[in-house]
């Protein structure tokens, strides 16, 4: 911060000048090529770019999921590469810079710098600027039958630009912080393999010890009740809804993030403390039979595509257990594959389980808790170094990106 402030006295002591982005850049909308012929989309070099890239590589990127040979584009027009995407419409506020010649999709704005201006700005500090653009565009949106920014004040919007010299040492702090955070990131990763993999050998050793028994034959199933999105309400009876299992509940939970309307309650499936919440539905294969052991004192409503297990056998336990791959293993073979993906109870019932003692269950699953939370809660281990990580970056990120502006 003392090299920035040094350098903006130094190089800017009344202040940076501000320019529309209409006039730094040239704006063009995304679009989809016509998917009429199958091998345009499997034989290409042109990367074209979809939310799923921002999202699972985000940043900086240079690659795209799917690629298109260039007789495919339109009028012959790439996006220069070194332009900045912006998503504009249905999902708002993500943006990346592309280092290479592309297209994307219609849910972006691409931003490609005016020749003119090109020795008075860095890509990369117009880039990290994004993150305030972003912040924009989340604030200004219309509705019709899906969001989109304002794009008259979206061109509007008002950009800096310091002295080069000053944007690159911001480019360079910044940098460093993500940098750090990426290889937090990549531990994290590492140890989450490496706990999975401790999770597998210790619960399949130990089914390779001892009787296994149908669940059906050890507990019941119960298929929770529906309830809908209108039934949702801020105060209410405690709930669980089947996507949540995926998104936001780990191996157990002892509260929820959902409630539906009171007056529902003689036409819900309650699951009480230390039932199993099973999701039975899910886009893939893979997600169906996720589970959140119950273990708050009062009765949750579970939303119809889940099932209540109910027996005596340790519910953390059980969950770990339908985490691994002798589980998804069994199950695989009673998803019904449809468009959405679902399991029924009678074929959970049929799935096999390592009957221990309870001592021997409680010792595995107390492990166990020690992984998990090392790797999971937010207020210790590496996910609590990231997350402090993540705040300092945001906060030094957005005292770099705050300038004085010049007088007119």
């Amino acid at each position: 911060m003392s090299r920035v402030n040094d350098l903006m006295a130094a190089l800017a002591p009344e202040g940076i000048k501000y320019f529309e982005l209409q006039e730094l850049f040239e704006t063009r909308n995304g679009y989809t090529p016509a998917k009429s012929n199958a091998s345009l989309w499997t034989d290409g070099t042109v990367p074209w770019f979809r939310m799923e890239d921002l999202r699972e590589n985000g940043g900086v990127l240079n690659f795209a999921i799917q690629r298109i040979p260039e007789i495919a584009v339109k009028n012959g027009r790439l996006f220069p590469a070194n332009s900045i995407l912006v998503a504009t419409s249905a999902t708002i506020g993500e943006h990346a810079l592309v280092t290479v010649r592309h297209l994307s999709n219609q849910r972006f704005t691409s931003l490609a710098l005016k020749p003119k201006y090109v020795d008075l700005l860095d890509m990369k500090f117009a880039y990290y600027y994004g993150f305030v653009l972003d912040e924009w565009c989340r604030n200004n949106t219309t509705t019709s039958s899906f969001a989109s920014v304002d794009m008259s004040g979206f061109k509007k919007f008002r950009f800096p630009v310091p002295p080069l010299e000053v944007q690159r040492e911001i480019v360079r702090i910044l940098d460093e912080f993500t940098l750090l955070e990426t290889k937090l990131e990549a531990e994290l990763e590492a140890r989450r393999q490496q706990y999975a993999f401790y999770r597998e050998s210790l619960l399949t050793s130990a089914a390779d010890e001892c009787r296994q028994i149908p669940m059906g034959q050890l507990g019941k199933f119960i298929r929770g009740r529906r309830f809908t999105k209108a039934d949702i309400v801020p105060d209410g009876i405690p709930s669980i809804h089947y996507g949540e299992i995926y998104t936001h509940y780990g191996v157990a939970t002892s509260s929820t993030i959902s409630h539906v309307r009171e007056e529902m309650a003689d036409r819900l499936c309650f699951a009480e403390q230390g039932d199993v919440v099973i999701a039975a539905v899910g886009e893939t294969v893979e997600d169906v039979g996720k589970a959140v052991a119950w273990l708050g004192h009062d009765r949750v409503a579970i939303h119809d595509d889940t099932f209540l297990f109910r027996g005596n056998l340790n519910p953390k336990f059980v969950s770990y257990y339908l985490q691994t791959e002798e589980f998804h293993s069994q199950k695989n073979k009673y998803v019904a594959r449809a468009k959405v993906k679902r399991l029924a109870g009678p074929s959970l019932a049929k799935i096999l389980i390592p009957v221990l003692s309870l001592p021997e269950q409680e010792r595995i699953v107390a492990v166990l808790d020690k992984f998990d939370a090392f790797l999971n809660d937010l207020s210790v281990g590496l996910p609590a170094e990231l997350t402090a990580r993540r705040k300092q970056y945001e906060y030094y990120r957005d005292r770099l990106l705050t300038f004085e502006e010049a007088p007119a």
